[in-house]
């Protein structure tokens, strides 16, 4: 049942035409958001989802963004002033999964990823402080991975930049606490969205059983699913989550650590 968590506040999210990203801008939307602010490289799915957002009752815009692209970070929240007057929650949840191990990942692949999962967020955070300060606080919610903690080795890329990003996550939030401005991050387990179909059928060339062949292995017996994690955003990122900034959550069914 919503409770309107989100009344009155305009939330920025990334990746939000698919997935992960979608899901919270829906949850939030149905939590009352007065404004949401979208983006994506997709268009036509952009669009779709806008239209989605604004039958909930939110007023919506789309930006298409190529988040490599720090201009295109810089747009997205300048639409978000422009549009709005202020923004009041970031989710920064796009994110590339490239594959590549320590031995053969390219310097444009590493240069990629780190773009999109560590630059952009830094340059989103940086654009979006002022108008929280502004606004007299505000709540980041960076979502990282769980595979920070070392990952496979056929993502050594990929593991260093969302490493980075839990780095940044702890810096930051000690930076503007008296701001009031919260910062949290999200360790995000392996979840079923369509970029992991993507990356399943094209780095690992699996059919279309590939969901049921990852779930049956996992302790659970499935993986995550979209709004699972986007529950969890929408908590650090509202009142629910009180004064806590700093914080990295492990939101997965293994444990760290842990050997049988």
């Amino acid at each position: 049942m919503a409770t309107g968590l989100f009344a009155g506040k305009v939330c920025l999210v990334t990746g939000s035409t698919q997935g992960v990203g979608q899901a919270s801008a829906m949850m939030m939307a149905e939590e009352g958001a007065s404004g949401l602010v979208i983006c994506g490289r997709q268009q036509d799915a952009g669009e779709r989802v806008r239209a989605a957002l604004e039958q909930l009752g939110t007023p919506a815009i789309f930006v298409g963004a190529d988040l490599a692209r720090v201009e295109d970070c810089f747009a997205v929240v300048d639409a978000a002033e422009a549009r709005f007057g202020r923004v009041d929650v970031v989710a920064n949840v796009a994110g590339l999964t490239d594959r590549g191990s320590i031995e053969d990942t390219d310097v444009a692949t590493y240069d990629r990823l780190f773009a999109v999962n560590t630059r952009a967020p830094f340059f989103i955070i940086q654009r979006s402080v002022p108008l929280m300060r502004r606004a007299g606080g505000g709540a980041i919610v960076n979502v990282i991975s769980i595979a920070a903690h070392g990952g496979a080795p056929i993502i050594s890329a990929y593991v260093a930049s969302k490493a980075a990003l839990i780095g940044l996550t702890k810096n930051v939030a000690h930076a503007l606490r008296r701001d009031h401005i919260r910062v949290n991050g999200l360790n995000m387990g392996w979840t079923a969205t369509p970029g992991e179909e993507r990356i399943q059928r094209t780095a690992h060339a699996r059919g279309d059983d590939w969901l049921e062949e990852i779930s049956r292995a996992q302790p659970f017996g499935r993986l995550l699913e979209p709004r699972e994690i986007a529950r969890a955003i929408c908590f650090l990122a509202s009142s629910e989550s009180a004064i806590v900034t700093g914080s990295v959550m492990d939101f997965d069914q293994t444990v760290i650590g842990a050997y049988d």
